[in-house]
Parts: structure tokens; C-alpha cells; sequence
């Protein structure tokens, strides 16, 4: 398939800029993929269309505060630092992107103003805007991390464009109750799931999970369990080339334990409903299933790229948020629930006034 054909018209207003004010409240456009009949519903809904034994498998990742701004030394010029993964943990080298990329060279050394003890150095070029840091300190090991992450801020997609004017604050003033945005986004911008940090963005379909909702799918004999996609900045890469078999996807960390293995084959023998929620984990589902449609534990990296036509083995209904154009969650997505069904969902979505991206509506689609 070609590039343009993911392209859809959606007005910057729907591109949503604060979460829900309660994480179930969202709208949730349902796709009967064998029909391609679409119901409006919301996320709290998504009870009626599972039962005892049916299983979710969500995404347990947790987004640590990958984004800082720093000084380089000499011009004082503002640089940011998006911090990707940690390459050694004892000599501190970091993988990160910077921006903007042609001030700095091996050998420059960037500081930061809330923490002058905490020093960067770049070692190595990678890639046209990747470098290899190395963090000077006198903290300790682990104190070091926490002083890191303190400099550091939420990493919101750039769609998500902050300070907003006064009106539109106000109106969301319920989301996050007198907090400044950059602390209710610390908090919103995480999952309930979360537990090992790793991401540089957050699997923004399980946002809409709260432990309430949890508790209503365990009183319907509705099963959970998590894996592990540590969600890179590739998800936001923009595709450069139409066609998509020469398009290479950003590889991203990925654990899928014996307890994901055996809830799952469980759920396969009782013929339930598996429902991955988000892409990162129907991604990691569709990287360790066998040709018998049995998933393998795992511990690695993943660069798989899913777009249609493609054959899913390891889940049978997905809940995933609304994306953007030409995104490569869209294209999984349509790869799921079959491109004309999901790109004609989509023009319904923005006819009724759905909200897209990471704090966006949701859709799930089911046989």
C-alpha cells in the first residue's frame, strides 16, 4: 500500500490537548470488523462486549521524563535533550536525540540550570539528530537517575502544544484541578498499569483504563494480564517514502513473560476473546506467535512494521486509540479491522466530533 492512502482531513481541534477529565469517560467508536457496522459507545461500555474468560493484555511500561532543555557551553545556546534509553548504566551513557542537531559536536559539553552539578558531554554522532551523551555527576549511582529525572518533563507528542490560552484552560480546569499542567501531566500521562520504566512515550490506549473500570471487568469474569513494550520515539516518526515496503520502523524493547504466554493459551482454549490494548502490544503479540498461533517467551527488540494486508494470529478484537493521519498506528489498526471499514470509522469519528491522539477517543474493534 502507498503512504497517501492513510491521509485523511482532520481539523487541528480534534487533535485532543488535555485527557478526559475521568479516564472512561472518553468516546469509544466500536467497528464490527465483518460487517463494518460502527457504534458510538464509551470507554465505560466496553464491558458489553466481553464475559467470563475473555482476556486484555495490556502494556505495563512506564514513561519516565525524557524531554530537557540544557545550555551549550560557551554560546549558551538552549538545546533540547530527549533522553531514548540508557546505554551503561555505570559510565552513564545515554542514547539521546537533540534538537537543534547541527550546534552540536563531539567533544561539546551542555548544563543545566536547575542542576549545575549534572553535566553532558557528547561522545558520539548516531544519527543525523542522535548522539551519545555521557552525564558527568558526583552524585551517587542511584541518586544521579532521580536528579536526571528531575530536570527532566513529561514527553508529550509535539501535537500537543502548551501554554493555551486562558478560555481553553478554563475549560479544562476540571481535568486537572488547580495543578499546574506540567504536574497533572506527570500524573495523567501514565498509565494504572505502570510499572517499569523504560518509555519515552505512554501506551495511550490503556489511559483509559482507571481501576474502577478493572473492577467492573473482574465482576464480568473478565481476565487481565500485562507484557512489556517500552513505547520509543519511532511511533512518532514520520514516514518518508509512499511506498511502505521500503519504510524501516524504529526498533522498540519488548518482555513477554511465561504468565502472558499461559493466559493467553488459556484464553485460546476456552475459544474466549484476547484483546490486545494499544499497538505497542499487538505488535509484541504478533513479534513471539508461531506459526501455530502460539505466543513464546521472549526478552528483546522488535522493529516489526504491520500494515495491510497482514494476518493477525494472536488476538482477536483490539482497543486502540484514534490516530493521526498517516500514522504507523493507523495503518495497524486498518490492517486489523480492514482498511475501507477502519479509513471509512475514521471519517465518521471526525464527522461526529471524536477527539484524536494520545489524550483522544478510543476504538474498538471486534468480529
Amino acid at each position: 500500500m502507498k503512504l497517501n492512502q492513510f491521509k485523511f482531513k482532520l481539523p487541528e481541534e480534534q487533535i485532543a490537548q488535555f485527557p478526559s477529565s475521568y479516564p472512561e469517560d472518553a468516546r469509544m467508536i466500536v467497528l464490527h470488523r465483518k460487517t463494518g457496522v460502527v457504534e458510538h459507545k464509551t470507554v465505560r461500555d466496553i464491558v458489553e462486549y466481553f464475559g467470563e474468560n475473555d482476556l486484555f493484555v495490556f502494556n505495563d511500561t512506564k514513561v519516565f521524563p525524557a524531554r530537557l532543555y540544557a545550555k551549550k557551553e560557551k554560546t549558551l545556546a538552549t538545546i533540547e535533550v530527549f533522553l531514548l534509553r540508557e546505554l551503561n548504566h555505570a559510565t552513564r551513557y545515554w542514547d539521546v536525540v537533540v534538537d537543534p542537531a547541527r550546534k552540536i559536536r563531539v567533544g561539546n559539553k551542555l548544563f543545566f540550570d536547575e542542576d549545575p552539578t549534572i553535566v553532558a558531554e557528547v561522545v558520539d554522532n548516531t544519527t543525523a539528530r542522535g548522539r551519545t551523551f555521557r552525564f558527568l555527576s558526583d552524585y551517587a549511582e542511584n541518586e544521579y537517575i532521580d536528579r536526571l529525572y528531575a530536570l527532566g518533563t513529561t514527553p508529550l507528542p509535539k501535537y500537543i502544544i502548551r501554554p493555551m490560552e486562558d478560555d481553553v484552560l478554563e475549560k479544562y480546569k476540571e481535568v486537572f484541578r488547580d495543578q499546574p499542567v506540567e504536574e497533572m501531566d506527570r500524573e495523567r500521562y501514565q498509565t494504572i498499569f505502570a510499572k517499569y520504566i523504560g518509555a519515552v512515550a505512554a501506551p495511550a490506549a490503556a489511559l483509559h483504563f482507571s481501576k474502577q473500570l478493572l473492577k467492573r471487568m473482574e465482576i464480568s469474569g473478565i481476565e487481565y494480564t500485562t507484557l512489556t513494550s517500552h513505547v520509543g520515539l519511532g511511533n512518532f516518526k514520520s514516514i518518508d517514502v509512499d511506498d511502505l515496503t521500503k519504510f524501516k520502523s524504529d526498533s522498540e524493547q519488548i518482555i513477554v513473560t511465561e504468565d502472558v504466554v499461559s493466559h493467553v493459551e488459556k484464553a485460546r482454549a476456552k475459544e474466549a476473546r484476547i484483546c490486545a490494548v494499544g499497538t505497542e502490544v499487538m505488535r509484541a503479540m504478533e513479534h513471539v506467535v508461531g506459526a501455530s498461533g502460539q505466543l513464546k517467551t521472549y526478552s528483546g527488540w522488535t522493529n516489526k512494521f504491520i500494515y495491510p494486508p497482514y494476518q493477525f494470529t494472536s488476538a482477536n478484537s483490539f482497543f486502540v486509540n484514534l490516530y493521526l493521519p498517516q500514522s504507523i498506528q493507523l495503518m495497524m489498526v486498518a490492517a486489523f479491522g480492514g482498511f475501507e471499514n477502519v479509513m471509512k470509522a475514521y471519517e465518521t469519528a471526525v464527522e461526529e466530533g471524536y477527539m484524536f491522539g494520545d489524550y483522544g477517543d478510543s476504538m474498538l474493534i471486534v468480529d
